[in-house]
C-alpha cells in the first residue's frame, strides 16, 4: 500500500520547528558522505518559460531513505493561470526492498525546507544579537524565510520589499499577525540598510541589491536564483561576503550569483568558504566576528527534500493520516 499525502495533509503535520531539525540532520548527514545524490537533471520547457528540476536522492543511516522531487517553475503560472510559481510531488522508497512508500505533495514542503536551510545557515552565521530582518520578495518563499527567522532569532522587527505592493501590504499583515511581529513595507533600499540579516527570495534575472546597502556585520540568505545565467545579488554583495553554500558542487555549477562575477574576473574560480554541512558539524566555523559579512547561497539540495519527506512520512504513519492506496 503507497501512503497519499495531500498538501493540506503536509501542512497539518509539519512544523517549522521540526523543518529545521531535520534538515539540520540532513546536512550532517551530507557532510559524513551519507548522502548519494546525483547533480538534478534540468528540462527546459522554452515556449512555456519553464523548467523542471529532478531531484533524486538516497540518505543512509537512521533515516535509510531514498526520495525523488519533481518539481516546475514556471514563473508565468501566477498571472496566467492563478497557479504558483513553484509546483513539486514527491516519492519516498523503502531502500531494502525498492518498495515504493508514499506519494506526497511537494510543494509546501519545498517552502518548508528551502525556510529552513536559510534558519539552519542563520544558526550559524548571524550575529547572536539580530533582531531586525530584511527580505526582498514576499512571494510563497518569503513566508517560509520569516518564519524560520522567527524560530532561529529573537526578531523585533521585519522590513518587506516586494514589486506588487498590494502583495506586499497583505504579506505583511498576514505573517505580521501569525507571528505576532512588526512587518513594515519599506523601499528595497530601505530593506536592507540596518537590518541584521537580509534576506532575497525574489525571481529577479539581474541583481535587486547593492551591496553598498549591507551594513557591517550583516548575514545574507539567498535563495531566489538557481540559474547559470541569473542572479540577485551584485558583484559588490559577493566580494564583501564570506561565502557560504548548501553545496559547492552544486553552487559552482548552477549559481549566476557566483559565475557571472567570476567569469569577470571579480571573484576566484573556487570562492566558497565552507558548506553549510561543515558549519553543522563543527569543520568549520561560523561567524568569526561583528563585523564581517556571510553570505548563504542555496540552490536546494534533494537531501533537504528527502530529510522532510521522510519526517512528514513517519509522522503521518504514526497519525494515522493520509490514503492508502494500491498501486
Amino acid at each position: 500500500m503507497v501512503l497519499i499525502l495531500s498538501r493540506q495533509d503536509v501542512e497539518s503535520l509539519l512544523t517549522m520547528r521540526d523543518t529545521l531539525d531535520i534538515v539540520e540532520e540532513g546536512f550532517r548527514q551530507l557532510s559524513r558522505d551519507n548522502v548519494i545524490m546525483p547533480q538534478r537533471p534540468v528540462v527546459h520547457v522554452k515556449k512555456e518559460q519553464g523548467i523542471f528540476l529532478i531531484m533524486p536522492a538516497y540518505v543512509s543511516g537512521e533515516m535509510n531513505i531514498f526520495s525523488n522531487k519533481i518539481v516546475a517553475v514556471y514563473p508565468n503560472n501566477p498571472e496566467k493561470y492563478r497557479l504558483p510559481t513553484i509546483l513539486a510531488s514527491i516519492t519516498l522508497y523503502d531502500v531494502k526492498t525498492g518498495e515504493l512508500l508514499s506519494i506526497m505533495d511537494g510543494s509546501f514542503i519545498t517552502a518548508m525546507r528551502t525556510g529552513a536551510a536559510s534558519g539552519v545557515a542563520t544558526k550559524y552565521l548571524a550575529r547572536r544579537d539580530s533582531e531586525t530582518v530584511g527580505i526582498l520578495g514576499t512571494g510563497a518563499q518569503a513566508r517560509t524565510q520569516i518564519e524560520a527567522m522567527h524560530e532561529t532569532l529573537k526578531i523585533k522587527r521585519v522590513k518587506a520589499y516586494g514589486l506588487n505592493r498590494d502583495q506586499t501590504q497583505h504579506f505583511c499583515q498576514e505573517i505580521g499577525e501569525k507571528l505576532s511581529i512588526k512587518i513594515d513595507s519599506c523601499s528595497s533600499e530601505e530593506t536592507v540598510r540596518g537590518s541584521d540579516v537580509v534576506i532575497l527570495a525574489t525571481s529577479s534575472k539581474t541583481p535587486v541589491l547593492d551591496g553598498n546597502w549591507l551594513d557591517e556585520g550583516t548575514h545574507i540568505n539567498a535563495i531566489g536564483s538557481h540559474t547559470p545565467t541569473t542572479r540577485e545579488l551584485d558583484d559588490i554583495t559577493v566580494q564583501r561576503s564570506r561565502i557560504i553554500v548548501d553545496l559547492k558542487e552544486a553552487a559552482l555549477s548552477e549559481a549566476g550569483d557566483f559565475l557571472i562575477p567570476i567569469s569577470k574576473g571579480l571573484l576566484p574560480p573556487d570562492p566558497v568558504y565552507a558548506e553549510l554541512g561543515e558549519l553543522v558539524t563543527g569543520r568549520k566555523r561560523g561567524r568569526i566576528d561583528n563585523q564581517e559579512i556571510t553570505l548563504f547561497k542555496s540552490v536546494g539540495l534533494a537531501v533537504q527534500d528527502a530529510a522532510t519527506a521522510f519526517k512528514v512520512y513517519s509522522i503521518a504513519r504514526k497519525a494515522g493520516l493520509g490514503k492508502n492506496v494500491p498501486i
